[in-house]
């Protein structure tokens, strides 16, 4: 190709024909600035900072796409040009953020360095009136909206180095600007958290939200860059990440070697890291015995009867509708047995996501089986993993693989499933993740998917006259989706994410073929389904039948059973809280305090929520509801206490327990935490709380129906006055004299 001639400055050049007057001057260290333009991208003169003088030319050129030709003279700085190129910097300043992230951080946004060199300290002209926003939704990358200057170098860099795909612009003029897929928030992206938009931003616009200034973890090596994306260990975790990004990130993962026989991690535990395996074997069982708080009777007291508690397993006390699953679901790749809970981890295996991802507790506890190296690694970086393309397809291939067959197996209506149809669906099921706050399913959609939980918890909700309303929530192990696709073919509910959540997506065909193949499974989903249904009309009914503001403000309508103390009788003697502690081992779960209504105290103790809280995060699934809404523990509680402190009325206890441990060839005695709440006493014939009140003070209630002729029925919710003196006592009769 042909050489040019041009002029530049005064100095005479000679380029390769197609060179842009840009590059010309830059191989003869003369600088012309600019903010759109890096050389591992193409140029596209959007930011126009670049413009020089070319004489005859009919108005200022852009360097960065203005290519050079013969005889060209061109001039970079003269007063004409300075003066628009100082006009650009001060337009571009007025709705800059000062400073941005970036140069409050570093000292080094583009934008604002450009604009003190030039003297511009404030803009002349006014800001825009309507704020553009920040985006925090992605883990890994903070973006500012409002200190984006639209020069197109990340979607440059997520387009043509990348191969992405995920940046564009949107809207037009005024409301032109950088969206993510089509204009979703950039952590419910398929951004793969790569790191080349935030390295390429001129400014404070994306910046690395994972900057540590201090290593949090204790131990381990820190990992090097070339390390991560070059050794084979590592190469296909972090394979097209940006290097400035692991850089930027460099203290957020480590690699830790463990001696076989060694601790990683125990139940209960909180933690905020996940482990990637990178060679040897690790093991990975519950500590805590299977087994649940059990009371039974005992000596008699004075005001109650003695009871008992200790731990039984579901084959020594069998309880009315204990779930009869024979896997416990935990945060990694594999299940466990119910009658031996412990699995194997291996290379590749990861684990600690939902304690990563959410801040849960430790489901299970890891031990090396033989020495062991792995990555500990923190949220961000375990991000930067999830959303690898390369490595999302070895994870979603080793669930498909590892731990499909028991994630269905697990759920009691999918047991009769064949081997067979399970390999058929193997291949064409998704993994779907989700980020807290997403809509997963619509109320009123078409119906067109089934989803299984894998990971996270899944809020169930639907709307009414008066709001909307919570419905259930769902853990791993749950399912939705299944009546609209059995019924009219429509969403019943909403069903949004309420942490990091990873769902198994079945597709409507797949559904039907599932259903027809095996009618026992169609029978009992139509089952549930019709359950549901019934369940959610009858709340709605109930909750039209009162009105809500009083109940809402206290939370009242969420109880299913109350105790309420009558506090005209009430003479504070206690004898119902000493009755309770009596009736089990010293550990009372009834506090004679709560909030009011009238008359009525509500007293600390479960009330079987509707809108259940505690069941939220539970690392293992544990805690769950009966059809009669009454909440159960199961037997693998590992002792966490998460239920305890997510009761919005504290009224779940953590009961210790004693149990015998083998510890070098001796048994050793160890006090274990088990969740209990409030089982309304049903061994015996009334709750004792009730049995002891001596003043008939104390009654169990369903909400609903003792509040219903106390609040006036057209009005505000307020109370209309004194109970009438012909209105019974309570709603809930004695069950049987002692």
């Amino acid at each position: 190709m042909a050489d040019v001639t041009l002029t530049i400055d005064n100095i005479q050049v000679t380029v390769p024909a197609g060179t842009t007057i840009f590059d010309a001057a830059r191989m003869q260290g003369i600088a012309i600035p600019t903010l759109c333009h890096q050389q591992n991208e193409t140029p596209v003169g959007v930011c126009r900072v670049c413009v020089v003088q070319v004489e005859k030319a009919r108005v200022l050129q852009a360097a960065c796409i203005r290519p050079a030709e013969n005889g060209m003279v061109v001039h970079t700085n003269p007063p004409e040009v300075a003066g628009a190129r100082h006009t650009l910097i001060e337009l571009l300043m007025a709705d800059h953020p000062i400073p941005c992230a970036r140069h409050q951080r570093d000292h080094d946004c583009e934008l604002e360095v450009m604009a003190a060199k030039e003297g511009i300290t404030k803009s002349r002209y006014p800001k825009r009136l309507s704020q553009r926003g920040q985006d925090m939704t992605s883990p890994a990358i903070a973006v500012d909206h409002e200190a984006c200057i639209l020069c197109d170098r990340c979607i440059r860099g997520c387009d043509e180095i990348r191969h992405n795909d995920v940046l564009g612009r949107r809207g037009k003029g005024f409301f032109a600007g950088i969206a993510f897929d089509h204009g979703l928030p950039m952590g419910n992206s398929h951004c793969v958290t790569c790191g080349e938009c935030m390295v390429s931003c001129p400014t404070g616009a994306l910046t690395n939200k994972g900057v540590l200034k201090q290593n949090v973890f204790e131990k381990g090596e820190e990992v090097t860059v070339d390390e991560l994306q070059n050794s084979d260990s590592y190469r296909d975790y972090f394979h097209n990440v940006s290097g400035t990004f692991l850089e930027l990130n460099r203290k957020a993962v480590v690699r830790r070697r463990f001696r076989a026989g060694e601790i990683v991690c125990r139940e209960g535990e909180y933690g905020s890291t996940a482990f990637l395996i990178e060679s040897g074997t690790a093991h990975v069982f519950l500590q805590s015995p299977m087994a649940h708080v059990k009371s039974e009777a005992g000596a008699g007291g004075f005001s109650a009867k003695k009871v008992i508690s200790k731990l039984a397993g579901r084959q020594q006390h069998r309880r009315e509708e204990e779930h009869d699953r024979q896997t416990i679901p935990i945060d990694a790749s594999v299940d466990l047995p119910y009658n031996n809970p412990v699995a194997e981890l291996g290379a590749g295996d990861l684990f600690g996501e939902m304690t990563c991802m959410s801040l849960y507790p430790r489901s299970a506890t890891v031990k090396a089986a033989t020495d062991c190296v792995m990555l500990e690694m923190l949220r961000n970086v375990l991000d930067i993993i999830q959303r690898n393309k390369n490595m999302k397809a070895r994870l979603d291939a080793n669930y498909k693989k590892r731990a499909l067959d028991d994630h269905l197996k697990s759920v009691p209506i999918f047991s009769t499933l064949t081997s067979d149809f399970i390999d058929e669906l193997r291949d064409r099921v998704e993994l779907v993740r989700y980020a807290a706050g997403d809509v997963i399913v619509r109320q009123g959609d078409v119906a067109d998917a089934f989803f299984l939980v894998r990971i996270g918890f899944v809020k169930v909700s639907a709307k009414y006259p008066g709001g909307d309303f919570v419905q259930a929530y769902l853990g791993r192990g749950g399912y939705f989706g299944e009546i609209g696709l059995l019924g009219e073919g429509r969403r019943t509910s909403t069903c949004t994410a309420i942490d990091h959540v990873e769902v198994v997506r079945i597709e409507a065909d797949d559904f039907k073929a599932m259903v027809e193949r095996f009618p026992d499974v169609k029978r009992e989903l139509e089952r549930i389904a019709h359950e549901r249904l019934e369940q959610n009309k009858q709340r709605l009914e109930q909750a039209a039948s009162v009105p809500l503001t009083d109940f809402l403000k206290q939370g009242l309508l969420e109880a299913q059973s109350l105790l309420v103390l009558d506090l005209e009788k009430c003479t504070r003697c206690d004898q119902c809280v000493r009755a309770c502690a009596d009736a089990h081992d010293g550990v009372t779960r009834l506090v004679r305090e709560g909030m009011r209504f009238d008359q009525y105290l509500v007293a600390a103790s479960c009330r079987h929520c509707r809108d259940p809280l505690c069941m939220v995060g539970c690392p293992v699934g544990a805690i769950r509801r009966r059809a009669s809404l009454e909440v159960i523990i199961e037997d693998w509680c590992v002792g966490c206490g998460l239920c305890a402190r997510n009761c919005p009325y504290g009224n779940i206890n953590m009961h210790p327990v004693t149990v015998f441990e083998e510890s070098a060839g001796q048994r050793v005695a160890t006090v274990k935490k088990k969740a209990t709440s409030c089982d309304l006493c049903t061994h015996l014939s009334e709750p004792s709380c009730v049995y002891a009140c001596p003043h008939d003070a104390a009654h169990r209630v369903d909400p609903n129906a003792f509040f219903r002729d106390f609040v006036s029925p057209g009005a505000s919710g307020a109370p209309i006055g004194s109970r009438p003196s012909d209105r019974p006592a309570a709603v809930d009769a004695p069950r049987g004299a002692r």
